[in-house]
């Protein structure tokens, strides 16, 4: 049997509802549909919709876009969102997650005057990755700046690798705002890594969330990497497209990040490999961290349609 002529591991490339802002959810399953993604994350905040069950459901199901995953409300503008107690609001992440299908729920580290909750957060979140199959994968954050001064703002700590996690996500514009090395990072996450927020920075201050190319980021790299790999989770567009003089132009820029993607998860078979193991850490649940073997550039075949790059 010939080989195949690219290999693609298991992840599927879903859209963050907050990528169309200030566009609606409803807005992300359109686009999200029409462009070819395999699913959307549902950023849960002050729209409406994006709190609603039985809403998100009748979006997935008029569009064919699958929820792949549910965003916790732990941003500063969602506070009050789905209750004032954190515990609550991931309950009803993990609530929403099983109920539309999802397979992560993305949350934050706490805010350092969530002082309890902060105190509590590394054992609770085990448990409540004992209570189901969902994952809480917990993401990478960074370092308040304010001219030359910093404020760690977040508890135990922005950099997630420092606490024992199940399962965590990298978000490549945080590692740009942090000025840290995200590839060092992916490392120390190893086989932990189960969930991607794919997006670029120049290292601002600012939280830039670029179309994956446009900064200094090696998001071309991580991908690769991924494509070597057997990861399985989704890899998450989460851009900022605010700045959009149109609609147009907004679609525009989330058909670049999707094609981007597609490119480079798609790796050249002869030099696909079996991730290496590295020594490090387990947690609770015995996972050792591994890194992968780097790939070599993909050569992917694209096409039209949904897919963009044929699947072996």
């Amino acid at each position: 049997m010939a080989e195949p002529v690219v290999r693609i591991p298991d992840a599927k490339v879903a859209l963050s509802t907050a990528s169309v802002y200030p566009e609606s959810t409803a807005t992300a399953f359109e686009i999200a549909g029409r462009l070819g993604y395999d699913g959307v994350e549902v950023m849960v905040w002050t729209d409406p919709v994006s709190q609603d069950i039985e809403a998100l459901r009748r979006l997935s199901d008029y569009h064919r876009v699958p929820v792949l995953a549910i965003h916790a409300p732990c941003l500063l503008i969602t506070q009050r969102v789905w209750s004032t107690d954190p515990w609550t609001k991931l309950q009803r992440a993990r609530s929403a997650a099983e109920r539309l299908g999802a397979s992560t729920v993305v949350v934050h580290p706490p805010f350092r005057w969530q002082r309890q909750y902060a105190r509590d957060f590394v054992t609770g979140i085990w448990r409540m990755a004992d209570e189901t199959d969902v994952r809480f994968a917990v993401e990478n954050m960074y370092p308040w700046r304010y001219r030359d001064r910093e404020v760690l703002a977040y508890a135990p700590d922005w950099d997630v690798t420092k606490d024992d996690y199940r399962h965590f996500t990298v978000d490549l514009s945080h590692t740009a705002t942090a000025r840290s090395d995200a590839m060092s990072m992916v490392e120390r996450m190893g086989d932990r890594l189960g969930h991607i927020h794919l997006a670029d920075g120049n290292g601002s201050a600012k939280d830039e969330h670029l179309v994956p190319g446009r900064g200094n980021q090696p998001c071309a790299e991580l991908l690769e990497r991924l494509a070597g790999s057997s990861f399985d989770g989704n890899v998450v567009i989460e851009v900022n497209t605010r700045r959009a003089m149109s609609s147009a132009e907004r679609e525009a820029d989330l058909a670049e990040a999707l094609a981007f993607t597609r490119l480079h998860l798609a790796s050249a078979s002869s030099s696909a490999s079996t991730p290496a193991t590295a020594p490090g850490p387990s947690g609770p649940s015995g996972a050792s961290r591994s890194s992968a073997a780097e790939p070599g550039p993909p050569q992917p075949r694209l096409s039209h349609g949904r897919s963009r790059i044929r699947r072996p």
